[in-house]
């Protein structure tokens, strides 16, 4: 599922990421591997991370699946004077009018791809849309995370103006987690109450690593993410470094 009314309390739930940090990430990765200056971002949510990479200079273009999450994207990009034009697209399905030269997809939308056929067609649609020899960059949430962070638990939140409930749901077989948020929103006396699930997929690095090259990419790296060390066995997130040949 796509997020819908959630949008609008995204940021609230998402206050504690150094989304700086993130882009400062992101545009060193760019910068050391070559890939220019025309970006798709994404997946981009909110835009936290499209707007901070277009206030490093980037030349930007935002896309999601959700209208909800591309309104709070556009009003947050106009508050601070910058024109990025945010699209409603597909990940398995981008179309630009012209190449760029690197496709971002940040915050685990890999992991919303339930199937290596998804996520192969994820990567032909970004092949298509980049120059040659663009790069994709991209993360995901690991399986250590989905199943032994985030697996079977029951996370909440209560503050001052909404509280939420999150329960997790992980499928050691499928490798599938699902998330069921009640989200808690005061107006007046009363709670306005929603609800949400999400279904994610943990995806092994050696699957993607083999996919990227079956789809025409030269696989150039991938860290531990925040980094530039070796995936830890442990570690909760990786980024992929990928090259369009």
């Amino acid at each position: 599922m796509q997020y819908g009314a959630f949008a609008e309390y995204y940021d609230i739930m998402m206050h504690d990421v150094d989304y700086d940090g993130w882009a400062d990430y992101i545009s060193s990765l760019i910068e050391q591997y070559g890939g220019g200056k025309r970006l798709l971002d994404c997946a981009c949510g909110s835009g936290s991370l499209t707007i901070r990479l277009c206030e490093r200079g980037y030349e930007l273009t935002g896309s999601d699946l959700s209208p909800e999450m591309l309104f709070e994207a556009q009003k947050k990009a106009k508050s601070r004077g910058l024109n990025i034009p945010f699209v409603r697209q597909d990940l398995k399905n981008i179309s630009l009018h012209r190449p760029v030269d690197v496709i971002n997809c940040s915050c685990d939308g890999v992991n919303y791809l339930l199937s290596l056929d998804e996520v192969a067609a994820f990567f032909k649609s970004a092949w298509r849309n980049l120059k040659e020899g663009g790069l994709l960059l991209f993360d995901c949430s690991t399986e250590y995370k989905l199943a032994e962070v985030l697996g079977n638990r029951f996370i909440g939140e209560d503050k001052k103006d909404y509280a939420y409930l999150w329960t997790n749901s992980y499928d050691a077989r499928s490798r599938l987690i699902l998330m069921e948020l009640s989200f808690f929103v005061k107006e007046g006396e009363l709670y306005r109450r929603f609800r949400e699930k999400h279904l994610q997929r943990a995806h092994r690095r050696e699957e993607i690593e083999e996919l990227l090259i079956q789809c025409g990419f030269e696989h150039t790296a991938s860290f531990e993410a925040f980094t530039r060390e070796e995936p830890q066995k442990n570690g909760q997130r990786i980024q992929y470094v990928a090259r369009r040949r």
